[in-house]
């Protein structure tokens, strides 16, 4: 999970100029003072979450990192949202915009984009990614049983 958090850290810079792009799209301003939070889940829940998330009408899943040596899925959603959240089997953590000038070459091994910012909105709404990693876990418990 660490890596993930270094690379979200790392990988802070362009998911601002990815909300730029998008903002500049939607004929918003995003608020380049604050940076998202990172909720991190297993990589099979969060993969189940994405496709859940890309099934609805609207667009709903931000930027989503992947990292492979830990098998985990960071989600980036709102500034401030570390503070409320209380997933099991998830974790929330604040991003505080560190690493924001660190090169990619720095990013850690293993560790890259699944959405990255240009094909996303700029962060995930946390109330429905929670209802989406519920419903991950419902289907997921659900095929693990027919075993």
């Amino acid at each position: 999970m660490e890596s993930l958090q270094s690379t979200a850290s790392t990988e802070s810079a362009d998911w601002a100029e990815g909300a730029e792009s998008s903002a500049a799209r939607r004929g918003t301003a995003p608020d380049r003072g604050e940076q998202p939070d990172l909720v991190t889940v297993p990589a099979r829940q969060g993969l189940e979450a994405v496709d859940i998330l890309r099934r609805v009408a609207a667009p709903s899943v931000g930027p989503v990192l992947h990292d492979d040596a830990s098998d985990t899925l960071g989600f980036l959603v709102p500034p401030g949202t570390a503070d409320g959240w209380d997933m099991p089997g998830s974790a929330c953590t604040q991003t505080s915009g560190r690493g924001l000038r660190l090169p990619a070459a720095s990013r850690a091994e293993g560790a890259d984009w699944l959405l990255p910012p240009d094909d996303t909105g700029p962060v995930t709404d946390p109330a429905v990614l929670r209802r989406a990693l519920g419903e991950a876990a419902r289907l997921i418990e659900a095929a693990d049983n027919c075993r």
